[in-house]
């Protein structure tokens, strides 16, 4: 049997050149792709968003009563509870009643007395008068007469003003709710002793806070853009928690500004009413309140976080359909606590990136993870007014 040397180096050959590409492209090939990077996104807007100006507030009663004593006495009563809402024309104290009762009938008793006299006075004047015109009494005796009925007429007048006088501090022992209201702690108990002359706290007080105002501070050259909503009809304010701007508490109508702009501060005081039906809102309480001012109309809506600053500016991330993103500059307009409205840079059907901007770079690939829902909430939450 012949064998060829020529095919025994054929093999041989072919293994090592194997060897040798598999040495240079093998590692190349084995390696991964750079992994795409977890971002969550959301889609751009178009929508008409409420425009709001913000400032802090005071939650304030729409009046306040102070129930005082107008008579001196002792305490017997005081019918409805602390803290308990009181309606007008309800009796909230009493006093006890029973000097002021005896001065009445006192009173009553003299009028009695005097209207007796006042009749037997004018009979005597009839009778006087009746003789004398037949001669049989003096003129003198008639005219004295008559000052007498006179003298008795104005001591019956004196009399009825005596009993007002003891009905009138009669009814002060019974104290009412001049308001519907709240009641306050009590500041004095039952069984003092009450000097009307010397009283300064009062027995309780009572605030109306259904309604209830809220007076909130803004900066002066927001005014011009008050008065400028309000000249197009009723102002809508939201109260939101001075702990968490995203809890809204109740929902009213700007009432008016101040007539002077603190020149201290350079702010503008304004007022707002709210219906407070559910007692969201207490008297003393600090709230967040955003007027709002207007309605922009179809405009570019993305969620503020997906907003970045850069060293030229702001911009947003956007995602392209093979997964990469690339940068976009974008102008603001307006921002609220969620939501920036894009007036320059965005047409409003990006998809941008919202959370996992800090590894991002044009050009690297995404994996979205989640959609925010930063821009549904946001429009939800303003548009609640």
């Amino acid at each position: 049997m012949t064998i060829k040397r020529g095919a025994g180096l054929v093999i041989p050959a072919v293994l090592v050149c194997a060897v040798v590409l598999w040495r240079l492209a093998g590692p190349a090939a084995a390696a991964d792709p750079s992994p795409a990077v977890p971002v969550t996104t959301a889609g751009a807007r178009v929508q008409d968003v409420p425009e709001f100006l913000d400032g802090l507030g005071t939650a304030q009663a729409l009046n306040v009563v102070q129930v005082k004593a107008q008579v001196n006495g002792t305490l017997i009563a005081l019918p409805v509870q602390q803290g308990h809402e009181v309606h007008k024309g309800e009796i909230v104290a009493e006093i006890d009643p029973r000097p002021y009762k005896a001065a009445l009938d006192q009173a009553m008793a003299q009028r009695d007395e005097d209207t007796a006299l006042l009749q037997s006075a004018t009979l005597d004047l009839r009778r006087y008068a009746d003789l004398a015109k037949r001669s049989f009494a003096p003129v003198q005796q008639v005219d004295d007469q008559k000052a007498t009925v006179a003298k008795d007429t104005a001591a019956v007048a004196l009399d009825n003003a005596m009993v007002e006088t003891a009905q009138i501090n009669l009814g002060y022992c019974v104290i009412k709710s001049p308001i519907d209201g709240r009641l306050s702690f009590y500041l004095i108990n039952v069984g003092n002793v009450i000097q009307a002359s010397s009283q300064s706290t009062g027995i309780v007080s009572i605030t109306q806070d259904k309604p209830i105002s809220v007076v909130l501070t803004l900066p002066e050259a927001d005014l011009v853009r008050v008065q400028q909503a309000r000249t197009k009809g009723p102002v809508p304010v939201v109260a939101f928690d001075s702990q968490d701007t995203s809890k809204a508490l109740a929902t009213g109508t700007l009432l008016t500004p101040d007539n002077t702009i603190d020149t201290a501060t350079g702010t503008i005081a304004l007022k707002a009413t709210f219906d407070n039906g559910d007692d969201h809102l207490w008297p003393g309480q600090f709230v967040n309140a955003r007027v709002q001012v207007g309605i922009l109309p179809e405009v570019v809506t993305v969620p503020l976080l997906a907003v970045q600053h850069g060293p030229d500016g702001l911009f947003v991330y956007t995602v392209k359909p093979d997964h990469t993103v690339d940068q976009a500059n974008v102008a603001v307009g307006y921002q609220d606590a969620d939501l920036a409205v894009i007036t320059k840079g965005l047409s409003g059907n990006e998809t941008v990136v919202v959370t996992g901007q800090s590894r991002l770079a044009p050009g690297i690939r995404v994996q979205t993870t989640g959609q925010s829902a930063s821009t549904q909430t946001s429009a939800g939450g303003v548009s609640a007014t």
